[in-house]
């Protein structure tokens, strides 16, 4: 992680998409966290880029992991998924039951706060701000 570079608030702060965000995402979930990591493209020429030869699905990667693993998988996410530097998006995940609510919402806090002890600053899409 201290590879990786501070964040750069001109690089993010006018994404409001989780489809136009580069950096690593988490969805917190009541039993489990799913990283969403960009990989980088290794074609290095723009010809084609996003087009049907190379589209940006396919270097998007989905990991189901369960909260102690988070350290380790946030420092296994390679240098070049970081394009805005040390920030990462969070959400909570669609579609839960009004049962589990409040163990997402106690996830999402655990989650921040293990972010926030790796130096991982955790921006909101939804509300355009930092955690």
């Amino acid at each position: 992680m201290s590879m990786i570079p501070p964040p750069s608030k001109s690089r993010y702060m006018a994404v409001h998409t989780f489809e136009a965000w580069e950096n690593p995402y988490i969805t917190v979930q009541p039993d489990m966290l799913t990283l969403h990591v960009l990989m980088a493209d290794t074609n290095t020429s723009g010809l084609g880029a996003g087009g049907m030869f190379r589209p940006i699905g396919a270097r998007r990667q989905e990991i189901s992991i369960s909260m102690d693993k988070l350290a380790d998988a946030m420092t296994s996410v390679p240098q070049s998924s970081w394009p805005y530097g040390r920030v990462i998006a969070i959400e909570e995940a669609h579609k839960t039951p009004a049962a589990a609510e409040p163990l997402v919402r106690r996830n999402m806090e655990a989650v921040v706060a293990a972010l926030s002890d790796l130096g991982v600053m955790v921006y909101d899409l939804n509300e355009g701000s930092l955690r």
